[in-house]
């Protein structure tokens, strides 16, 4: 009996741990969220959390140490998403659908998580964390180029490369309205940038399977172009 009671107090501590870590990371967020990484503080970080600055440092050492842990979670998180977001799809599946349901799933991620942006494109960003947001985005760019390539098959590989650098771009730049705004207004950018990467895509795609006809000659081309 002693000996099981021995064995449940560390898994106790350790589950105790998680929550506390649970909490400042989420406290963290919500600082780097309102001020910036920056600007914040690990006095402020307790504050939120309700815990005094010592029980903070219990579990991380400084600003920075919490910043790269909620970095890596959120990374590991970011890696899920778009691993569902960009898979492949099958060549007749309607443009509008293809860029719809993965504009959404990002879309989803960062209004769930609003310091991923904060903090990935933030002008101070710690160093290990600036490195593995460049591996991220490097995977990220071959995972657009390869769903592309799904809906672009016969276009070179260079010309998928511009037009993935573009797509990424172009999200970018929606994203950044996207979360400056909240409700039907919010709402009504996602569904503007939408509208500019299927425009954009449109002409490249060409007469394809599925290809939506809006019957006005907008955005209709007759024959496949490559990207660039």
């Amino acid at each position: 009996m002693a000996e099981s009671q021995e064995k449940e107090q560390p898994r106790r501590r350790q589950a105790r741990g998680e929550r506390r870590i649970a909490q400042l990371l989420e406290a963290a967020a919500s600082v780097f969220c309102t001020s910036g990484y920056t600007a914040a503080s690990t006095n402020a970080i307790a504050r939120e959390a309700g815990v005094s600055p010592g029980t903070l440092y219990q579990f991380f050492p400084n600003k920075e140490a919490i910043a790269i842990e909620l970095g890596d979670r959120l990374m590991h998180e970011m890696r899920d998403t778009f691993g569902e977001a960009l898979a492949p799809v099958d060549p007749a599946t309607p443009l509008e659908e293809a860029v719809g349901a993965a504009v959404d799933r990002f879309i989803a991620f960062n209004c769930d998580h609003p310091v991923f942006f904060a903090l990935m494109h933030g002008p101070d960003i710690p160093g290990r964390m600036a490195e593995e947001h460049d591996a991220l985005h490097a995977t990220l760019l071959a995972r657009i180029e390869g769903l592309l390539s799904s809906l672009l098959p016969e276009t070179p590989p260079a010309d998928l490369t511009r037009t993935a650098h573009m797509c990424l771009g172009l999200y970018k730049a929606g994203l950044e309205l996207v979360l400056g705004h909240e409700g039907a207004e919010r709402d009504a950018y996602v569904r503007e940038l939408k509208h500019v990467l299927i425009r954009y895509l449109e002409p490249l795609v060409g007469d394809r399977p599925g290809r939506r006809d809006t019957g006005t000659g907008t955005g209709t081309v007759t024959g496949t172009v490559t990207a660039g």
